[in-house]
């Protein structure tokens, strides 16, 4: 876990705080090749630049975020209603993570990618990269 993502999980309060730790956790144990970071005030990880997946507090829990989840074909995953490709899930206690289903989002997480990294640069279009 880098400095600025335990600050960050250090900010959190309660059921948040361990939910954020055990996300974390999971995620630097099943995507050791990536960089991980805050961006945009928010834990990311990123495999060639790329961000694949993230988390977020929000009022009504802890949101994982995988910005090409909504072709992962998994039920649990609700995909955004937007043109962009993400999909989430969002939870409000640590027993309610199922390390299996994150394990395997995010080996779908290196399968499947859409160019996020380049968005900006092609004006909101998104190529798919894999």
């Amino acid at each position: 876990m880098t400095s600025d993502i335990q600050v960050y999980n250090a900010t959190m309060r309660g059921k948040e705080k361990a939910l954020c730790t055990e996300l974390c956790r999971i995620i630097d144990v099943h995507l050791k090749e990536a960089e991980a970071k805050v961006w945009h005030r928010h834990p990311v990880w990123f495999l060639g630049g790329n961000p694949v997946v993230g988390y977020s507090s929000l009022k009504s829990g802890i949101r994982l975020m995988f910005w090409s989840g909504k072709d992962f074909d998994e039920a649990l995953l609700e995909p955004s209603r937007g043109k962009y490709k993400d999909a989430t899930i969002t939870y409000t206690n640590v027993s309610q993570i199922d390390e299996k289903d994150i394990k395997r989002w995010l080996k779908k997480s290196k399968l499947i990618q859409w160019d996020y990294k380049n968005i900006v640069k092609r004006k909101g279009v998104l190529l798919k990269l894999r």
